[in-house]
Order: C-alpha cells, then sequence, then structure tokens
C-alpha cells in the first residue's frame, strides 16, 4: 500500500528551521496600528499609481509600505528601537509612526561586552559621560526617574522603563505615561571578533513636547542631537577605557 504524497506546503512547514526558505517577520506591531497602517497605506499607494507621475510613484512607495507593516504587522524601527505594541502595550507613551527626531550612532570601545553592559544597566553611571543628564534614579523593578538639564538651566523629568533585554547584548527603555518627555531608546552591544572590541550601538527616538517643554527640549530633537549622541558615546569610551572623561574646563576628572 503506498503512501500518500505529503503536500509542498506541509512539507515546508515541517521542514527544519534552517532548510525553510525565509521566516515570517516578527509581528511588533499591535492591532489599531495594523488596520491604520493597511488602510492609510493602500489609500497612498492607489492615490500615487493613480497620479503616474515621479511625485506619484514615490506616494505609492510610502503607502506600500504602510500596507506592508500593517499586513505584516512587523516594523523594521520598532525593531531597531527594541519596541513590541503586540504584546505589551501597558502604560508607556509610544512614539508614534512618523514623528519625532531618530538618532542612530555607533563606536567601537576597547572592552568585553559584559563590562560595557554592566555598567550602561547601572544607571546611575550614565550621568558620568551623557552631559545633559542630570540624574537617573532606579524605582524598582524595570522602572526608573530620569532628569535632564536643558537650555537656560531648564530641568525636564520623565519616568521610564526597559521593556526588552538580554544580558549583555541589549538595553531597550521607553517613556511611561504621563511623562514630559515622550522617548524610546535601546542601546546593543556586539562583542567583535580577534579581540578587537564591543560595538555600542545607541538608537533613540524622541517626540517634541508642546508649549515651553519644546523650548526646553529643543536641543534634543535639532541638528545637534546626532552630535550629542555622538559625544556622549566618545566619553563613555573614555571613562570605561581610561577611567576618566574631561570636563567642561579640559582637565580629565575620575569617573569611578
Amino acid at each position: 500500500m503506498s503512501a500518500t504524497a505529503t503536500p509542498p506546503l506541509a512539507r515546508s512547514l515541517s521542514a527544519p528551521a534552517g532548510q525553510r526558505r525565509q521566516a515570517a517577520p516578527q509581528v511588533n506591531v499591535g492591532d489599531p496600528e495594523r488596520l491604520l497602517s493597511a488602510v492609510g497605506g493602500g489609500v497612498l499607494a492607489l492615490l500615487g499609481l493613480s497620479r503616474r507621475s515621479l511625485g506619484g510613484l514615490a506616494l505609492a512607495a510610502v503607502g506600500g509600505s504602510l500596507f506592508y507593516r500593517g499586513v505584516t504587522g512587523h516594523c523594521s524601527m520598532y525593531q531597531a528601537l527594541g519596541v513590541n505594541t503586540a504584546d505589551q502595550p501597558g502604560p508607556a507613551t509610544s512614539v508614534r509612526a512618523g514623528h519625532g527626531v531618530k538618532v542612530e550612532q555607533a563606536m567601537t570601545i576597547n572592552k568585553p561586552a559584559a563590562d560595557l553592559y554592566r555598567f550602561w544597566r547601572t544607571f546611575e553611571n550614565l550621568g558620568r559621560f551623557m552631559s545633559h543628564l542630570e540624574s537617573v534614579t532606579t524605582q524598582g523593578g524595570n522602572r526608573s526617574h530620569w532628569v535632564a538639564r536643558g537650555p537656560m538651566g531648564a530641568r525636564v523629568e520623565w519616568d521610564a522603563e526597559v521593556h526588552n533585554e538580554r544580558e549583555n547584548e541589549l538595553i531597550a527603555w521607553r517613556s511611561l505615561e504621563g511623562s514630559e518627555v515622550d522617548t524610546a531608546g535601546s542601546v546593543h552591544f556586539r562583542q567583535l571578533p580577534s579581540d578587537r572590541g564591543t560595538e555600542v550601538r545607541v538608537v533613540l527616538k524622541y517626540d517634541p513636547p508642546a508649549g515651553k517643554l519644546g523650548a526646553a527640549v529643543a536641543w534634543l530633537l535639532g541638528q545637534s542631537a546626532e552630535q550629542q549622541v555622538r559625544e556622549d558615546l566618545r566619553r563613555f569610551k573614555q571613562v570605561m577605557e581610561a577611567g576618566e572623561v574631561p570636563t567642561t574646563a579640559g582637565q580629565p576628572r575620575g569617573a569611578c
């Protein structure tokens, strides 16, 4: 008696993961966002194609990207930031797609990933190399309170939570509901081969607040944002490699 042939789809699903052609993208977008992305993206794509112009093609491309985001439930920017609104919507302020300013910078530091991760995860250490931070206070669990210095002595405060973490590899955080600043960010530690140190990559996104707070944190959102993060990483490198960071007067001070 001959065996019944296995359908191609069933064979594909039962095959080892390494033999499948392509894994489905991780779902990291919540259902309300997916619906809006799919509907809005479809409308934009049809509108762009109907124009039959270069501008129309660009509009169609944007619409297609939104439609893909809605259908698959996957957002590459969310993945970079370590954000997932599909599983844990929670009392957190998500930076809306298409809003705010995204900053990404990387630097190689001649230290093991475990050492860098451990120092960064003690959030009270961040003020040693982040010039805009006045203080970070852990509040138990994965929550912390942040205070930043703005122009003319202004202070901005917010509460944040760590919502994704992999020891020695990733720390991802986002601000909580009611915070003065809507922000999400992540820091990635990638150990390089042949004892060449660790690549530290920081991804941040801020949504500018309204009113007088906008002026208080404008320095975080303007053209100097990338330079600010790059300088913070440079100071982090100096703290970890040399144990000191220069003061505003140009003289080094002990970091520990």
